[in-house]
């Protein structure tokens, strides 16, 4: 649940990452592309020539493929932090602190609640230090959030809305009103109204639980604040992602593949459309990238300017072995350290928490996901300090409300690996 702790790394900011360091990594990740690619060649080389490939030549290949997506996710965290704002020092966070902020931090230090139950009560706060914990500072909620965005794929591509209430309530037109040509003096008929309806995102509760020693509550030169924010927004980014693709919506947000999949020559609002390869569990042994060029144009045109693909590491690494017609990849490598790959002119955002290929997987998704799927947050969020259930650690019951669905279902549509 909560990251190992360091004392370094607590009372002391993170060394910034050099522009020497970044390039680094950057070109040792594409020296492994070209190796790659080189070793891809070879294997269709020997299929095309021999019609199988050579079992060293197909082991070298899949040793390549891991260790591109290793660089690659090494390029990926030294971009995140390198964007990751500096820390300030104690004695300047002392120097700027505000009054929550002092409230809060002799809550979490010592379990000093007069101050902090002042401040919500003057603030009308809703929750009570008895039963629910104290919010969290401004500064804090705001830290987590912002890591979480760039921690949790999904979300980073969504949509978001915060809200106050429970309950985020969306009006939509299923059909619009009616409009049409008329002459000058010509006579004008009434038109029909538009039929509207309402999708409902309710918030529910996420929770972390990251634990301490008194010793480091006691440390004056801990970020107290920072440390929290460091030890949740992994559990909650995590816990959430999944829950934005496969949830099923009892006490968690609604996944888009848990939403009824269709056809696509089918599709009616409130499905997710999908395409299939033609082949069980498989891309088509003959041009595989149609199927991908297929998927993209199920897409309306309004929608595909700012689409993505969604897909797992595993799938990310058949789709790079694909080649087109000319004879070049389709996939291609990020331009710049931080970029996302591309795949046929697209980006590709990837979470394990999607589908391997296999039997009727559905393992791609592509869309529009800022309009296509909605990440609802309600504002607030809120900590229980225990040091009674597990002594000698203080727990730190950390729980935020968000919830999450589809809100336009055009927006989305699956590839999946069967027949049908």
């Amino acid at each position: 649940m909560s990251e190992t702790y360091s004392p370094d790394y607590e009372t002391k900011a993170e060394p910034q990452v050099s522009a020497v360091e970044m390039a680094q990594a950057f070109d040792e990740f594409m020296r492994a592309f070209e190796a790659f690619k080189e070793s891809n060649d070879q294997r269709l080389q020997e299929i095309e020539q021999r019609m199988a490939a050579d079992v060293v030549t197909t082991d070298k290949l899949e040793r390549i493929n891991r260790a591109l997506d290793e660089h690659k996710r090494t390029v990926d965290q030294l971009a995140l932090k390198a964007a990751r704002p500096p820390r300030e020092g104690s004695a300047a966070a002392d120097h700027l602190v505000s009054e929550h902020k002092a409230a809060f931090a002799s809550y979490v230090r010592a379990g000093e609640t007069a101050s902090l139950r002042a401040l919500e009560q003057k603030a009308l706060s809703a929750g009570s230090g008895a039963d629910g914990g104290y919010t969290v500072p401004t500064e804090v909620e705001s830290t987590i959030m912002r890591a979480l965005t760039e921690v949790s794929p999904i979300r980073a591509i969504a949509g978001n809305r915060q809200v106050s209430s429970a309950t985020y309530k969306k009006p939509f037109a299923r059909t619009g009103a009616a409009a049409g040509w008329v002459a000058e003096t010509g006579a004008r008929s009434e038109t029909n109204t538009p039929v509207l309806e309402e999708l409902d995102f309710p918030t529910m509760e996420l929770y972390a639980m990251p634990a301490a020693t008194q010793t480091l509550l006691d440390d004056s030169a801990v970020d107290i604040e920072a440390w929290i924010a460091d030890e949740v927004r992994i559990a909650f980014a995590a816990q959430e992602n999944t829950a934005f693709v496969s949830g099923n919506g009892t006490d968690k947000p609604k996944g888009f593949l848990d939403y009824t999949q269709v056809a696509d020559g089918s599709w009616s609002w409130g499905s997710i459309g999908y395409i299939a390869t033609g082949v069980d569990g498989d891309f088509a042994s003959t041009d595989p990238e149609h199927a991908l060029f297929d998927l993209i144009y199920t897409l309306k045109a309004g929608y595909r300017g700012n689409a993505s693909w969604v897909m797992n590491r595993s799938t990310q690494a058949e789709v790079r072995k694909i080649k087109d017609g000319d004879g070049n990849y389709i996939w291609q490598p990020a331009t710049e350290a931080g970029a996302r790959p591309m795949l046929l002119g697209f980006p590709i955002v990837e979470t394990e928490d999607m589908p391997s290929i296999g039997s009727n997987a559905t393992a791609i998704a592509f869309g529009d996901f800022q309009r296509g799927y909605l990440v609802v947050d309600r504002i607030g969020i809120r900590v229980l300090r225990d040091p009674f259930s597990s002594k000698p650690y203080v727990l730190f019951y950390t729980t935020k409300r968000v919830g999450g669905g589809v809100q336009d279902f055009g927006a989305i549509k699956l590839l999946k690996f069967g027949t049908s």
